[in-house]
């Protein structure tokens, strides 16, 4: 059996279909480059266009990032220099008081400079005895007396100290001889007066302490009288030039 033949119209209909499609298809691609070739010029970017300059705002970012860590760590290190610089020269206001205290009170204590201030007078006078029947040196202040109190006092923080007057130094003697005392070679008769300048309060207590100072003295049959509170004024030591 034959096949039929194909007319002639069915084949021309089917070439109209095929340059039909091929004309779609050209059209199409023909209309694509033309919109890529319009984005191009107008500044556009799509597909690999787009991701490379994403690529690059991204490095770009990061190395800015990598920037500013730097700089954070430049300027915490200028803080922590700056901080140690106000603390040396903080120190170095501290260390200057402190040595201007120490030496004012290195002149109190030398006697270079006059001083006046609360503080306490000490009196020890001669304790009273009957001449025939005991030994009158068991009931007189001797220098082991005052230096008794003298040391006392300057524990207790004394800035100054003097004895009937006289300035008391670093390079003071003190000196018995039977019922006077010699200091710094001029002699005093009973009853001998110590006045120090300093905390009223903590000097009496200091003085005052049980079996202290005081509890000695009066064993040792001296009258011992404290005089808190008082105004005490002392000149400076005279220098030979």
């Amino acid at each position: 059996m034959k096949k039929p033949k194909k007319s002639p119209k069915s084949r021309f209909s089917k070439s109209v279909i095929f340059s039909l499609v091929f004309l779609v298809l050209g059209f199409i691609l023909s209309y694509s480059y033309s919109l890529s070739e319009a984005g191009k010029k107008s500044g556009e970017y799509t597909g690999g266009a787009f991701f490379e300059e994403e690529e690059r705002y991204r490095g770009e970012l990061i190395s800015q990032q990598e920037r500013n860590k730097a700089l954070r760590e430049e300027i915490q290190e200028k803080q922590a220099a700056v901080q140690e610089f106000e603390e040396t020269f903080s120190g170095g206001e501290n260390l200057s008081a402190r040595l201007a205290e120490e030496a004012e009170a290195l002149r109190r204590f030398t006697g270079a400079m006059p001083v006046e201030g609360e503080g306490l007078k000490v009196t020890l006078q001669d304790g009273e005895y009957d001449a025939e029947s005991v030994n009158p040196n068991d009931y007189i202040v001797h220098e082991s007396h005052v230096f008794q109190v003298i040391n006392e006092l300057y524990i207790s923080g004394a800035q100054a100290i003097s004895v009937n007057g006289q300035r008391i130094h670093g390079n003071s003697y003190i000196v018995c001889t039977g019922p006077v005392i010699t200091v710094d070679g001029t002699q005093y008769p009973a009853p001998f007066t110590i006045e120090a300048i300093g905390k009223p309060d903590v000097l009496e207590s200091s003085m005052e302490l049980a079996g202290g100072v005081m509890d000695q003295l009066v064993n040792d049959n001296i009258i011992v009288t404290l005089d808190p509170g008082k105004k005490i004024e002392m000149p400076a030591l005279l220098t030979e030039s």
